[in-house]
């Protein structure tokens, strides 16, 4: 089931980059930024309310807090560099150098969660690496 939930994620970030393009033009990014982010919030708390969810508030460690505040805070500076490199620049080659940050990703899972090094994940970072390469060539 992970496995459709991520294509579907690619689906959406997809036409999310696509859609923020149309959306930005003659706006400023970080205004274009925050009113994303409300429709998400908007979003994600009724989800939370619809399902139930919001029951588990209480049972939240504070670790967990500190690591969610903290992804909260990496997700909203991510939005707004490409946000704003996004009104900058084709999303042809945002989208490719945004997306880099798979290979970031896999490189601090190695070092950060102390996941295995495989073959697999090494070749797929320097396929992606040089396509990115390619891509905003």
């Amino acid at each position: 089931m992970w496995f459709w939930f991520a294509i579907l994620s690619a689906v959406f970030a997809a036409l999310t980059s696509i859609l923020a393009k149309l959306g930005i033009e003659g706006i400023n990014s970080n205004l274009a930024t925050a009113i994303r982010t409300v429709v998400v919030l908007v979003m994600a708390w009724g989800i939370v309310f619809m399902t139930g969810a919001h029951q588990g508030i209480s049972d939240i460690s504070a670790k967990s807090w500190i690591f969610l505040v903290l992804s909260g805070l990496a997700t909203g500076l991510s939005w707004i560099c490409y946000y704003r490199a996004l009104q900058l620049g084709d999303a042809s080659k945002v989208v490719p150098i945004d997306k880099f940050s798979v290979v970031i990703s896999i490189v601090l899972a190695f070092v950060i969660l102390h996941e295995a090094v495989t073959w697999k994940a090494v070749l797929g970072g320097i396929l992606i690496t040089a396509g990115t390469f390619v891509m905003i060539l």
